[in-house]
């Protein structure tokens, strides 16, 4: 009897891959290198699909239109407005009063850094790029969106803020310390 063959063509390294082939209709994915959670040895990484949908740094990023410094100062700009957004909150005294309501927690040490941080940022961008981080990082507009909001709408607009918005990254970059000034200059000449 004769034996039977086995098909040589299969990779085992297909074998292990679990990424997921089925994705919504409507999403817009990424592949990104990660840290292996269940690694034994440090500095493994995998590579993980994230939605960047909702999310217009992480779509430049995805896209190489920005560095990992640019990116890494925008997320640590982020982190910062949300710990600092979490401080004190008004009372609002049009709401009934309710009897074992909770206290408002006080201002951490964190937040207040985040505060400083945000404030120092603010006076380094000026008014109008502080407002343009803010509304790329924190609301999350397209640059089509900022010029809808500010009466332009033209492409020279778009590209305007696109390359003053890519300024203010590095300009986060240089302050998060993700960036040196001479990385940064060296940067701005390739472009």
């Amino acid at each position: 009897m004769a034996r039977v063959r086995r098909n040589k063509s299969y990779k085992l390294a297909q074998i292990y891959d679990r990424r997921s082939r089925d994705v919504p209709f409507n999403a817009e994915v990424a592949e990104v290198e990660v840290d292996n959670p269940l690694a034994l040895d440090a500095g493994e990484k995998i590579v993980a699909i994230r939605s960047i949908r909702g999310d217009p740094l992480g779509r430049l990023h995805a896209h190489h239109q920005i560095d990992e410094a640019q990116y890494l100062g925008g997320r640590a700009f982020q982190n910062d407005w949300e710990r600092a957004e979490r401080g004190p909150q008004a009372m609002d005294p049009t709401r009934e009063y309710v009897d074992g309501a909770r206290t408002r927690e006080p201002v951490t040490e964190s937040q207040r850094q985040a505060v400083l941080r945000l404030n120092q940022i603010e006076r380094e961008l000026g008014t109008d790029g502080a407002a343009l981080v803010h509304d790329v990082l924190v609301l999350g507009l397209t640059m089509d969106q900022i010029g809808q909001r500010r009466a332009v709408r033209t492409q020279r607009w778009n590209d305007y803020f696109a390359r003053r918005f890519r300024e203010c990254l590095d300009r986060l970059a240089l302050i998060y310390g993700f960036a040196t000034e001479t990385g940064a200059q060296h940067a701005r000449r390739r472009r």
